[in-house]
């Protein structure tokens, strides 16, 4: 019997964010390849060989080995990330007030970039290993 050219379902989709320039990858991405729960295995055991990183509900980020604890974190900082993640699910950014307080010199204390400013609500958790991006909600347009 001739073994199967078929590739599985975690193959495609390690392929697919091979080929992705973006460090933030949705669940429904890959939602043309399988249906919710084949997809959410798969991308749970592309987290436990270490190509990912899970960051939120659905959400996933490229992983790399940390060259001072050996442990799989995520690739890019975690304002990074969450600021792409809430690009890819349309939430508009901004500076938060510290950064705007440092930006135009009323303060020397340099923010940490994990304290984002929203426009609107969100309720979503992006972190990583007990570390969260806190969100301020603001009106000001978008600057980021």
């Amino acid at each position: 019997m001739k073994p199967s050219k078929r590739k599985t379902l975690e193959k495609r989709i390690a392929e697919r964010i091979a080929r992705k320039r973006s460090d933030v990858f949705l669940r429904r991405d890959f939602e043309d390849l399988g249906d919710y729960d084949q997809v959410g295995r798969a991308l749970r055991r592309l987290a436990a060989k270490g190509r990912l990183v899970r960051i939120g509900y659905g959400l996933y980020a490229r992983a790399a080995v940390s060259p001072f604890s050996g442990k799989i974190v995520p690739a890019r900082p975690l304002p990074a990330l969450a600021r792409e993640a809430l690009k890819r699910l349309n939430v508009e950014t901004a500076p938060s007030e510290f950064e705007r307080a440092y930006g135009e010199g009323r303060t020397t204390q340099v923010p940490t970039g994990r304290m984002i400013a929203v426009k609107g609500r969100i309720s979503r958790k992006i972190g990583h290993d007990g570390k969260f991006a806190v969100f301020e909600r603001t009106s000001r347009p978008r600057a980021s």
